[in-house]
């Protein structure tokens, strides 16, 4: 499976940016999302910013991945 993540991009380097990631800093190409600044959100995939996002879109998203998460804990608990 693949997965894309919301990032906030913190320094743009030509067609790179270096976006957050939880705890850790990444560097990642914008070539398809040339727009994108310091403080934008990123959907990140393989090294490349794919999509630009708003807050609204991010928070969807994380609450999306807790949910998953949440129900892949919940596989192995017996009722």
């Amino acid at each position: 499976m693949c997965l894309a993540i919301p990032a906030r991009v913190e320094r743009v380097e030509d067609t790179a940016a270096w976006v957050r990631l939880g705890d850790a800093q990444v560097r990642v190409q914008l070539d398809m999302t040339p727009q994108a600044g310091v403080g934008d959100w990123v959907l990140v995939h393989a090294g490349f910013a794919i999509q630009q996002l708003d807050e609204d879109d991010v928070r969807a998203i994380w609450e999306s991945l807790g949910e998953l998460d949440a129900a892949r804990l919940n596989e192995g608990a017996t009722p």
